[in-house]
């Protein structure tokens, strides 16, 4: 879970976070995110792996929370969400689903200023790649009112993991894609040097039990 306080340049009227539910199919986790929802008290809530097909997405229900779009595949596997309070005057303009349930583009307006939110599920193998490839499908709707957040499941900084292991080739380029599009990393403009993880393994297998999996993403440069 990231809840991160904005910069100039994104919009700067709502709470925004994110989470990774691990599935949503289970009416007590159901109950509970609810019951989060409530305490944490955001405008802007979004989900990854809600695990919900098609025919499931109904069940996710949150009083005062009208506007819920889900993108999702065919399996019970991945899929996101974008929660948007009843507090603030939404209006959709455009929305863009992956098939499979890895990101969901949402374009709108609230209050009459003009928001992108785009919620990103990266798979677990060819992560960094996965979501260099998604920033520049949609390089064209990305301006400076654009948040970009999600559970990439890859570090992009040496400081997301608890390991002393470099950034690998595709990490690398992930992040040179995410200056091109002069997008900047809101945690690390908060807290440049600390060790901060979303997620923790104890696997054997883990090269780098902790890492900084949720990540929020906005444009650097100033709106004018």
């Amino acid at each position: 879970m990231d809840v991160t306080p904005e910069p100039q340049g994104c919009a700067e009227v709502c709470v925004k976070v994110t989470l990774n539910v691990n599935g949503l199919n289970s009416p007590i986790k159901r109950h509970r995110l609810v019951s989060w929802i409530k305490k944490t008290n955001p405008t802007i809530c979004c989900l990854q792996e809600t695990h919900l097909i098609g025919k499931d997405i109904h069940r996710l229900k949150v009083k005062g929370w009208e506007k819920i779009y889900h993108a999702h595949g065919p399996r019970k596997q991945a899929g996101v969400a974008i929660l948007i309070s009843n507090k603030i005057d939404f209006k959709t303009k455009l929305i863009k689903r992956d098939k499979e349930g890895h990101y969901i583009l949402l374009k709108g307006t609230i209050h009459q200023q003009d928001i992108t939110i785009i919620n990103i599920y990266a798979p677990n193998n060819g992560a960094a790649t996965f979501i260099k490839q998604i920033l520049l499908k949609f390089k064209n709707q990305i301006d400076h009112n654009t948040i970009i957040m999600g559970d990439f499941n890859t570090p992009l900084s040496p400081l997301d993991r608890s390991s002393k292991q470099k950034l690998n080739k595709e990490t690398i380029e992930l992040n040179i894609t995410i200056n091109n599009l002069d997008l900047t990393d809101i945690y690390r403009i908060y807290q440049p040097s600390s060790n901060g993880y979303t997620f923790f393994s104890t696997q054997v297998q883990s090269s780098a039990p902790h890492k900084n999996k949720g990540i929020v993403l906005c444009p650097s440069t100033p709106k004018k």
